[in-house]
């Protein structure tokens, strides 16, 4: 199927270095509240790039829950591919497709697991099921049937009764810590306004991309 034809132009108000927070969480913020504001669908939704020790790429849709100076967070079984690739190569890079905007943000940096209590935090905030959810699945691993995953269901939830869903031992955070982050917004004639932050020692410096 010959898709050639597909194309919108880009049209925007654009983008320039006096528009940009010198501090890029401070700008991703006022992005994210520009998506929130648009009713863009998930403006939390960020596909979330990996790769295994051999340097074969994954990615997949995540969902960000946090987000400050120190990174951007987002929560998974520890069993999970996603798991295992990190603990290969902890580093990752994020994509936020904000295209209802006409605009993209990346981020690219190390990760590491967030604490213990940072999970148990976001894990007694989320609801019922979805925490049920949490203890019934081996995310990532071959299940013959639907049934078998709903009969899993139904015994977790003999085992819990009414009472409190715990944190499980192998279900948690990480945190994505930036070194590079890039606003992209697009323009027409493919002519489009690229900023990328650059993580330095003593703070961000602030450079324009060519499209």
């Amino acid at each position: 199927m010959d898709i050639g034809d597909m194309r919108r132009d880009f049209e925007s108000d654009g983008l320039d270095r006096d528009d940009l927070n010198p501090d890029p969480i401070q700008q991703f913020g006022h992005w994210f509240n520009d998506a929130r504001t648009a009713g863009i669908l998930e403006p939390n939704a960020m596909s979330l790039a990996t790769s295994d020790r051999d340097g074969r790429p994954d990615i997949r849709t995540v969902l960000l829950k946090y987000f400050d100076d120190q990174g951007f967070v987002f929560y998974t079984n520890y069993g999970s591919r996603k798991a295992a690739e990190l603990a290969d190569n902890p580093n990752a890079a994020l994509l936020f497709p904000w295209l209802g905007l006409n605009r993209q943000v990346i981020v690219q940096g190390s990760v590491e697991k967030v604490s213990k209590a940072e999970s148990l935090r976001y894990f007694a905030s989320r609801p019922r099921g979805s925490r049920i959810g949490a203890w019934v699945s081996e995310q990532s691993q071959v299940i013959t049937s639907r049934g078998l995953l709903e009969q899993k269901v139904a015994e977790i939830k003999r085992k819990f009764g009414d009472g409190e869903v715990p944190l499980p031992s192998f279900w948690g955070g990480y945190r994505v810590t930036p070194r590079r982050i890039e606003f992209w917004q697009g323009r027409p004639s493919r002519l489009h306004d690229r900023f990328e932050y650059l993580k330095q020692d003593d703070g961000w410096i602030i450079q324009r991309l060519q499209p």
